[in-house]
This record gives structure tokens, sequence and C-alpha cells, in this order.
């Protein structure tokens, strides 16, 4: 899939034509990071756009523990994705923010973080109240 960030500086293109998995996540951090009432993350097979002079990255704790990076564009200020942090080299995924991907099929997210919910969850879909253990 092909991405890029709101000013057109972050340009990339996923290792795979379709996420691994879509998330709608409603924990507080998403929500901060979105401005809105939840996140959207495309899971996908690890790659990276740190070497893109455009791009840079804060870390910080999620609410499962784990530390993650979040890269962003530092040009125009949009979230890019986030990679959990691993002892032992490379992530297996990482969470491209749903919102920089061309053709993205919206329909099947999972809500995750749903206890942390402030606007209804469709009936029917998915959930899990908390982490579902990517």
């Amino acid at each position: 899939m092909q991405g890029s960030c709101s000013c057109g500086a972050v340009q990339f293109t996923t290792p795979t034509d379709k996420p691994l998995r879509l998330y709608h996540c409603h924990c507080l951090d998403c929500r901060k990071q979105s401005s809105s009432a939840f996140g959207t993350s495309a899971i996908f097979p690890f790659f990276t756009v740190a070497d893109n002079p455009h791009v840079t990255y804060f870390t910080r704790t999620c609410d499962s523990g784990r530390k993650q990076k979040c890269y962003f564009c530092k040009d125009c200020g949009s979230r890019i994705l986030h990679a959990h942090i691993v002892d032992n080299g490379n992530p297996e995924v990482v969470a491209v923010k749903g919102g920089l991907l061309a053709d993205l099929e919206w329909k099947d997210a999972m809500h995750i973080y749903t206890r942390s919910a402030v606007v209804p969850i469709p009936e029917g879909v998915k959930t899990s109240e908390a982490d579902p253990g990517w």
C-alpha cells in the first residue's frame, strides 16, 4: 500500500498490499495522538521510515507496559507509525496510522481498549477491552 504524511515529505510503501490486522484503538494515548475518539492502526510486517530525513521519533511506554518508538514527520507533525522496542533487534510488526494509507479497507477493524471508549462501539464488531496481543 502507498502511504504519505499530510505534507507529502514522507512517502512509503508497505511490505504487503494489505495489513495483517486493523485496529481502532480507544486508549488515551491513541485518542491524544489522533485528536479524536480513537486512533486507527494498520499492522504490517516490520519496515522502517527512520532513514527519511523528514522523520523523527519519540519513545513512550504503552498501557501494556511495552515501550515503542513513535515516528512522525518533522515538517507537518503527522504521526506515521509505531514500532515496539524489542531486546533482540527489530520487532516483527509495525503499526501504521490508518489515515495515511491510500485504499485502506476499513470495514473489518477490531475495536481495542474499549474499556476507555468515549463513543459507542458498533454492534457486531470484534472488540477487546485491552491489548489484543498483537
